[in-house]
């Protein structure tokens, strides 16, 4: 089996500062937070094959020009993966330098006790695929904040949840039984073809601005904080597009958020979450959510916390509230404190609605993710879920110590969804299970085949989860295969191979079941970004593309949106039946935000960012797989998910917003 996954993000060991050590505590029933021995070896024995759906097929051999051939089978990775080498830049003559803060750290395998059921047939590239570089490359982690959707080694420190206090078994009360015996459709054929490709990221570089400017634009209405599907457990089902192309594309600074300053003693501090409303941008920073004016970026409230941020929804009800996971206290060397705090926000504001904990037996519950889902905040953990009413704070239900399963996790937005966790550390099978909001009941439920430990929730209407099935993903994405899941029967529709090496969505299916990045969930499909590859011709530069999945078949729809030289093209959400998307720029351009036309894939410039050295080095240290990035009306926003100490020459920040006029 897997080893115990590690706790999130280390920063680099260097002279004077790091992690303060754990205080004594008891053993979890889910050792997922103890750093790990890396194997030395593949492990000698490889159990029995489990009953899982046959792995898909093989499609034809098309591929962009460039790019590798589609024809190789993912082999099972053994151990941790290996920190990638840094990449050649997609710029000419003058080398970026290294990636800012926000590049993801490599998390560890998910398993290699799962026999290695094979993808179909790939084929050998014709050119070797390049290592990915800045874009899975380890870089300074949070110190307590696992980077957004990876994982690191180490312990864990500030604003990260602590290992649980006692070994429970948890169950949620409510009535959390299956109503009903379950069929489970344990086959289904996928056709994996056309664009992949390997390749690799890389970090611009130039000098930070200070200056701010001021523009019209970056207000109005958001839809639901930028969901709409992907990304963070939400769904789409069509509908009118809201965003349009504004007469001039060009866009200005808005305004930036200097990075804070960690306290004394702590080299780094999580700040994860960031929100929309029709007249706030509100962003963690520590132990506080700022609310700031969309347009001006004018404080306009202040929530003081007691304790740093560990954890946040996306998700936003429709009368702006949302949810986040904090510590009680402020932690010292000493007492490193638990992420126990449940708290509901109002965004318009700024204030505390209610913070709630809740417990497994006698000991408060040390939670890892916290979601919304109709009248609901769910928030799980090792020790197990608990869950409470949005207008009263009321506990709807909490784990129970005898039960052998537990909730490590939700997804939320249109629907509610577990990834419950059953049996004994070394025969794990998750349950994934469309719960009930109200009451906990399971309205259907999918068994995992025992040897995949972990899972993201991708979205939860349509129900998509992604999995790193045997290790074979390689590249510490956490995901090698979507399950396409009917959440009324609890059926699997379909499941798509997705190697690590040819797309370039991550996942983290430990910790934080619904942050994923690098793709969206809508029209039935799953939209996804393959990895970057020489774009062809004499140019030597990167590029990648944007492939749609159907979610019934598991075959690719044909449709694809190229990124064109230079760039690297990214999903964010759905906007109805189209795709937004973000361009990250080569080195002598802007970024850009796209809509993707659902049926033509013709694409639409709705943004396009200012060139200039300064400007490009605050936008380019954002990177969209580990960076907050939300685009609504002509407004852009982009902000990290951690604050250090670490020095640089350049002036750090924590948020930059854009604005079209």
């Amino acid at each position: 089996m897997t080893q115990p996954p590690p706790p999130p993000n280390q920063p680099p060991q260097q002279p004077g500062y790091g992690p303060p050590p754990e205080p004594s505590q008891g053993p979890s029933q889910e050792p997922s937070q103890q750093s790990p021995q890396p194997p030395a070896q593949p492990p000698a024995d490889q159990p029995s094959p489990a009953q899982q759906p046959p792995a898909p097929a093989g499609g034809p051999d098309l591929k962009p020009a460039g790019g590798p051939d589609l024809n190789k089978a993912p082999q099972p990775g053994y151990g941790y993966p290996q920190a990638p080498a840094t990449p050649a830049p997609s710029a000419p003559p003058a080398a970026p330098q290294g990636p800012g803060y926000g590049y993801p750290q490599q998390p560890p395998a998910a398993g290699y006790g799962y026999p290695g059921q094979q993808p179909g047939p790939y084929g050998q590239p014709q050119q070797q695929p390049q290592q990915p570089g800045a874009y899975g490359h380890p870089q300074p982690g949070a110190y307590g904040q696992p980077g957004y959707g990876q994982q690191g080694y180490g312990q864990q420190g500030y604003g990260y949840p602590q290992p649980p206090t006692m070994p429970m078994q948890p169950q949620p009360e409510g009535g959390r039984k299956v109503n009903a015996q379950l069929a489970i459709i344990v086959s289904a054929v996928v056709a994996i073809a056309l664009i992949v490709g390997g390749g690799v990221w890389y970090a611009s570089s130039g000098k930070d601005d200070d200056k701010k400017t001021t523009a019209n634009g970056g207000d109005g209405t958001e839809e639901k904080n930028g969901e709409g599907g992907g990304g963070s457990g939400g769904s789409s089902s069509g509908g009118t597009a809201k965003e349009k192309a504004p007469a001039d594309t060009g866009s200005k600074v808005l305004f930036q958020v200097p990075a804070p300053k960690t306290p004394a003693g702590v080299s780094t501090v999580t700040t994860s979450g960031s929100w929309l409303t029709d007249t706030v941008y509100a962003k963690s920073g520590i132990a506080e959510v700022v609310g700031y004016d969309r347009a001006k970026g004018t404080e306009k409230w202040t929530l003081a916390l007691p304790g740093p941020v560990c954890g946040a929804t996306a998700h936003v009800t429709e009368d702006n509230k949302t949810a986040i996971v904090h510590k009680a206290k402020m932690p010292t060397k000493e007492d490193p404190q638990s992420c126990t705090q449940v708290t509901l926000i109002d965004l318009e504001a700024g204030k505390q609605l209610w913070s709630k904990t809740a417990q497994s037996g006698t000991m408060p519950i040390n939670f890892n993710n916290v979601t919304l889902s109709g009248p609901t905040v769910a928030a799980g953990s090792t020790s197990g879920g608990a869950a409470w009413d949005i207008a009263t704070g009321k506990q709807l239900w909490a784990p129970k110590t005898s039960d052998a399963c537990f909730d490590s996790g939700y997804g939320g937005g249109a629907k509610l969804v577990a990834v419950r966790k059953c049996g004994s550390y070394d025969q794990r099978q998750l349950h994934i299970q469309t719960v009930d909001p109200k009451t906990g009941n399971v309205i259907s439920e999918y068994k995992m085949d025992e040897g995949i430990d972990y899972a993201a929730v991708v979205s939860t209407d349509p129900l998509v989860v992604a999995a790193d099935v045997g290790d074979s993903a390689g590249d510490g994405s956490g995901i090698s295969d979507f399950f396409s899941i009917d959440n009324k029967s609890g059926k699997l529709r379909t499941r798509i191979s997705a190697p690590g090496e040819d797309f370039a969505a991550r996942c983290d299916a430990i910790y934080k079941l619904e942050d994923c990045t690098a793709l969206t969930v809508g029209n039935d499909r799953l939209y996804i970004a393959t990895e970057e590859h020489e774009s062809g011709g004499e140019s030597y530069v990167q590029t990648n593309e944007i492939v749609a999945f159907d979610l019934a078949t598991g075959k690719q729809t044909g449709q694809r949106a190229d990124a064109g030289d230079g760039y690297d093209l990214v999903p964010l959400r759905m906007d109805g039946g189209n795709v937004i998307a973000y361009k990250r720029p080569p080195y002598d351009k802007g970024g850009q935000i796209v809509s993707i036309d659902g049926g033509t894939f013709k694409q639409t410039v709705l943004m396009e960012n200012p060139a200039t050295d300064a400007v490009r080095s605050v936008e380019t240290r954002m990177s969209p797989t580990s960076a907050e990035i939300l685009y609504s009306q002509g407004g852009l926003y982009m902000s990290k998910v951690f604050a250090s100490d670490f020095t640089t020459k350049d002036k750090e920040y924590l948020v930059i917003a854009f604005g079209t006029g």
